[in-house]
């Protein structure tokens, strides 16, 4: 027997269509570049429109004047929930911006855990000039509720 959808309803239900997507907890990461050490903190990211939105603070050591604050988006289509879902990696692409309005680029990858299928790797690409790119990785958790 073959069930008949409505025209223009998918066959299956996009994964941020659940609360579970739409919120997504990053834990506190660290790299380094040259001779100091960058941490980095982000609020959990709440997702509007396939934009996933997070405020950040990054400090860096031995150099605490370059220390900064600022929003982090990332742009994540129901198709990529859906595939991180299946447990395949995904690209995405986002931008920074710190209190002072400096913007930075951002790309990277989430790869899902096969086993648990809420919770991932990732790795964050943060271009803040043309000779810096700091590379974090870190993990990934959705905590939305169903």
């Amino acid at each position: 027997m073959t069930a008949v959808l409505p025209a223009g309803e998918p066959a299956t239900p996009l994964p941020a269509a659940s609360g579970r997507y739409a919120e997504v907890t990053v834990q506190p990461t660290e790299t380094s570049v040259y001779i100091a050490s960058v941490s980095m903190t982000m609020l959990p990211f709440a997702r509007h429109n396939g934009i996933y939105t997070a405020d950040y603070t990054a400090k860096v050591f031995p150099f605490f004047f370059f220390n900064e604050q600022g929003t982090l988006s990332i742009e994540i289509s129901d198709e990529q929930l859906q595939q991180l879902e299946r447990g395949a990696a995904v690209n995405f692409t986002g931008h920074a911006s710190n209190r002072k309005g400096a913007a930075r680029h951002v790309e990277g990858q989430a790869v899902s855990d096969a086993v648990a299928g809420d919770r991932g790797k990732l790795k964050v690409r943060v271009r803040v000039s043309k000779n810096i790119e700091l590379v974090f990785d870190t993990t990934y958790r959705f905590t939305g509720r169903e």
